[in-house]
């Protein structure tokens, strides 16, 4: 059953339906696979370093070549569980051990990837690519950190938190919750990029404006309770405590020629992160209204995708719409709707795209404008740039509002008929 079924079959549907069973139920353990084969592949390279050199760089090969492939190979797949079967699911305790498997062999990768890189005589490009390997599970882990932490229990923003601290990106967990899904697809906030605003733009405006922003929204809540910010309670202090804890006990045991490794692998994580942050509201922005406040976010504000290999690494954060719409579902759940924007890709086949401006400027903005219906206003735009980018898209804005406005008269004659 997919999103295009009448409402009036959902309900025969459900009462049809109510022994529905996930047929993805054993394909969603590729996420945590990922960490083992990252271990597989560089216990292989640790027994035979000069035979195998490649296998230190499974990480971005996989990130960048095997999925975008596989993606492309297999397709989409539009399908969403009825409604009867939601409750179910949410309440089936086995995709939540899913998750929390892919942190034991995060950390085990992680460990592996530093006492490797710490060897001596360890070629430089081998250490180049054991940095990005073991920094592409890391900023996998992430988005493990981003699932666990969107719930209510403590025991799983507590994993959550360990997901992230091996990237130094604990924070996420307090900006990500309170501040982007308060303000995303808005000017004020860090993690939506804006058309015309390239990644590299973006990059640092995130980072130090996320930062700032998980800050102000701890010692906000800490105030409620009466506190300062120099408390056992701080959240952020408690993540900042377990990455610097992480991180010392790791370089204690491999020395310091690992502490290059563990800074280059947490910075590459998260970037993997940002420039996943940077695809998925590009250019799109909600309507303000007349008292100030912005319209409730629906899912013309995120970008997606149904790309089926990518979503069962990533947890279906491509259905990113319904997860702004509930973010406490859990990803098995996660629903595809017809109206959503639709990337031309998947998150993974994106992520090269996006480093290229040139590139990624000639993939996007149109369908930016075309999803606007060539109403240039309405659109999320670097103000930098503003009046260049209004005076290089005249053109396309003026063929996307005629095609609308012929849309419309074709609808109104069919209509009449």
């Amino acid at each position: 059953m997919n999103a295009k079924t009448p409402d009036y079959l959902l309900e025969s549907a459900d009462k049809s339906n109510a022994k529905w069973k996930d047929k993805k139920r054993y394909l969603w353990l590729l996420s945590p696979a990922v960490p083992v084969i990252g271990i597989a592949a560089l216990s292989a390279y640790a027994v035979a370093p000069k035979k195998l050199r490649a296998l230190a760089w499974v990480g971005p090969a996989l990130v960048h070549g095997v999925i975008p492939a596989l993606d492309r190979l297999i397709g989409e797949d539009t399908s969403n569980p009825p409604e009867s079967a939601i409750k179910d699911l949410e309440n089936d305790k086995y995709y939540g051990r899913i998750v929390k498997a892919f942190i034991p062999a995060q950390y085990a990768v992680t460990f592996l990837g530093a006492w490797l890189a710490s060897r001596k005589n360890v070629p430089a490009l081998d250490y180049v690519g054991l940095t990005l390997s073991v920094g592409a599970m890391n900023g996998i882990a992430i988005n493990t950190g981003h699932e666990l932490g969107h719930k209510h229990d403590k025991v799983d923003r507590l994993f959550a938190m360990a997901a992230l601290a091996p990237t130094g990106y604990t924070h996420f967990a307090v900006e990500h919750n309170f501040g982007h899904h308060k303000r995303v697809a808005t000017p004020e906030d860090p993690a939506s990029s804006r058309l015309g605003e390239s990644f590299w733009k973006f990059l640092p405006r995130t980072v130090i404006g996320g930062f700032k922003s998980a800050v102000t929204i701890e010692k906000e809540r800490l105030a409620r309770k009466g506190k300062g910010f120099w408390t056992l309670e701080n959240e952020l202090l408690q993540g900042w405590a377990m990455s610097a804890a992480f991180f010392g006990a790791t370089a204690a045991v491999c020395g310091p020629r690992s502490i290059p490794f563990l800074i280059g692998q947490g910075a590459y994580g998260a970037s993997l992160l940002e420039v996943i942050n940077y695809v998925e509201h590009y250019g799109l922005k909600r309507e303000k209204l007349p008292n100030g406040k912005y319209v409730r976010t629906s899912p013309e504000h995120s970008w997606n995708s149904n790309n089926i290999v990518t979503n069962l690494f990533l947890y279906q954060l491509q259905r990113h719409s319904d997860h702004h719409a509930h973010p406490s579902r859990s990803f098995q759940a996660l629903r595809h709707f017809e109206n959503a924007p639709q990337l031309p890709g998947g998150y993974a086949s994106m992520l090269l795209p996006a480093y290229v401006p040139a590139l990624w400027y000639k993939l996007m903005d149109e369908r930016v404008i075309n999803h606007y219906k060539g109403d240039l206003s309405k659109i999320n735009m670097d103000p930098d740039r503003r009046a260049e980018l209004e005076v290089k898209y005249a053109a396309v804005a003026q063929k996307a509002a005629d095609a609308d406005k012929t849309e419309k008269e074709s609808s109104v004659t069919e209509q009449a008929a």
